[in-house]
């Protein structure tokens, strides 16, 4: 039998606030993070985002580091959640721990800064060093003291649901013996510009599944998971759920749309529940990519129709609180749904009002108090990566 993965440490800072904790009032309030743009400088105010709101400054103030132009916003994130999660597994050792995260435009917000005044002036060329997607890794490595092993995963939208994925299987091949794994992205104008060019940003707060949706809101944030072995817990071990099943599927459609009949989440939902040994019945909610693109929630509604038939249990997207964080949007999604697993909730798709013609399901569209032993989590990225995670309770 396949040892199961324990979820014994979750951090998380986003647009909600800057705690586990805070994200889970937030998420039970039913309050949103997305709003006005206060702290990225770009001429498209016109665009919601969910930023968090602090400065980077601040986020160095806040984990009592010196801040340099070599932290990146990236980074500082990704060390506030990962420091969070390290904490609260109230793991010491370092050890034969390791460190999966995930970033899709990792320190573009600093180079898009400085890289104009470079090319034109011959000025500062330190932000090369901190462009690549590994840098902010490596800085959270060294802020943890983790040495065993460090890599980085971008697989864009997807990116941080197969950090979660590997670090399972590392842990089950006992390459580790604890991981953590996650994923950040921090907004800059590039992912702005570049989303606005491909016509799928949202002027007003964005409606997964709703019929009238017209794109995805950009959040940034940091979330992080440590994992652990079954046989490694102690009786002083807090578990928040078990990884039960994973999977990873590419359609290869497009570049960036989804197929249209969602292929590749259909293959990825169906790996995931063979790996974890359950059938659709045993799924008690299902927390969906749900981007509010009208390509994307076509093509997982569908995915979903055909996967639970008539029997589809609750549905809802968290990216209505959050925005769509990219890298980060899978482990955070993690943390809600191992929060949901140990709270006994599902979260309400905000904004929802229209039924999708298309769909036989309406999103769950308030907070419903219920006992959930199996959760399904999507994560779709642009590529047709498709990831689904389950997690479980005893």
């Amino acid at each position: 039998m396949t040892e199961r993965i324990a979820v014994t440490g979750i951090g998380v800072i986003s647009a909600l606030g800057l705690s586990a904790s805070e994200n889970f009032k937030a998420l039970m309030e039913g309050k949103t993070g997305i709003g006005d743009m206060q702290l990225l400088d770009s001429l498209h105010h016109d665009f919601p985002v969910a930023e968090v709101k602090l400065t980077d400054q601040q986020l160095a103030d806040g984990l009592g580091v010196k801040y340099h132009n070599k932290l990146t916003r990236t980074a500082l994130m990704a060390m506030w959640a990962a420091q969070e999660a390290w904490k609260d597994s109230q793991s010491i050792s370092t050890e034969k721990v390791g460190l999966i995260s995930a970033t899709t435009v990792a320190g573009m917000r600093t180079s898009e800064k400085h890289y104009v005044d470079f090319q034109n002036n011959g000025g500062d060329s330190f932000f090369i060093d901190t462009h690549d997607a590994g840098d902010h890794a490596e800085k959270v490595a060294d802020f943890l003291g983790i040495k065993a092993f460090i890599t980085t995963i971008s697989t864009a939208c997807s990116s941080s649901a197969n950090s979660v994925m590997l670090a399972s299987r590392m842990l089950r091949a006992k390459k580790l013996d604890k991981v953590i794994a996650g994923g950040v992205d921090a907004l800059s104008l590039f992912t702005l510009n570049g989303f606005n060019s491909l016509m799928i940003l949202d002027k007003t707060n964005c409606r997964s599944f709703d019929e009238t949706r017209a794109g995805l809101n950009l959040g940034e944030a940091a979330a992080f998971l440590v994992l652990e072995r079954e046989s490694d817990l102690t009786p002083e071990s807090k578990v928040y759920a078990w990884v039960s099943g994973f999977a990873n599927a590419n359609d290869a459609y497009h570049q960036t749309a989804s197929s249209p009949d969602g292929n590749g989440a259909t293959l990825a939902m169906q790996n995931a529940l063979k790996m974890a040994g359950l059938k659709p019945v045993d799924i008690d909610y299902i927390n969906a990519h749900g981007t509010a693109t009208m390509n994307n929630d076509l093509s997982e509604g569908l995915a979903i129709m055909r996967i639970f038939g008539e029997n589809i249990p609750p549905v809802s997207s968290t990216k209505p609180f959050t925005g769509h964080t990219l890298a980060a949007a899978g482990a955070i999604e993690a943390v809600f749904v191992s929060m949901a697993l140990r709270e006994g909730v599902i979260y309400p798709n905000l904004n929802f009002k229209n039924q999708m013609p298309e769909l036989s399901f309406k999103p769950q569209t308030e907070l419903l108090h219920k006992p959930l032993k199996h959760v399904l989590s999507n994560s779709f990225g642009f590529g047709g990566n498709n990831s689904t995670l389950i997690f479980s309770r005893d």
